[in-house]
């Protein structure tokens, strides 16, 4: 699924960072109208991404808005130059699964929503909302 991806646009932090997401422009936008739909900019905003068992691949990603209580000391802590009101946490054990994964986000009827661009998911269901190692 990767392969269909197109590279040219670039995406928020360097192919080269440690970040265990990077987002695509298009991603960026949207996460930027969510947060300033929940408060606005100044909040300091978390969005907790990770997996979890279920879907038609064996397991679904799961991303939502968390408050910064939530954020343990195991936790990755992404933060981004072009979001700076946003963090981005995934616990131990959902790392191993997205680390390297770019999201994407797509306005389209069908097939709209966030997309996610794993490398590490060797089959994904035609939603694209799940996956399988």
């Amino acid at each position: 699924m990767t392969d269909a991806f197109d590279l040219s646009q670039g995406e928020i932090g360097d192919e080269g960072d440690d970040r265990v997401i990077t987002f695509r422009p298009n991603a960026v936008s949207r996460l930027k109208d969510l947060v300033e739909k929940k408060g606005g900019e100044d909040e300091g905003f978390v969005l907790r991404m990770g997996v979890r068992s279920g879907g038609c691949s064996g397991l679904s990603y799961v991303m939502d808005f968390v408050s910064a209580a939530e954020i343990t000391e195991d936790d990755v802590v992404d933060t981004y130059d072009e979001l700076p009101s946003l963090r981005c946490v995934v616990d131990p054990k959902s790392m191993l699964y997205l680390f390297g994964m770019e999201l994407d986000y797509s306005d389209e009827l069908i097939g709209g929503g966030f997309q996610f661009f794993n490398p590490n998911a060797e089959e994904s269901c035609g939603c694209g909302k799940s996956f399988g190692v």
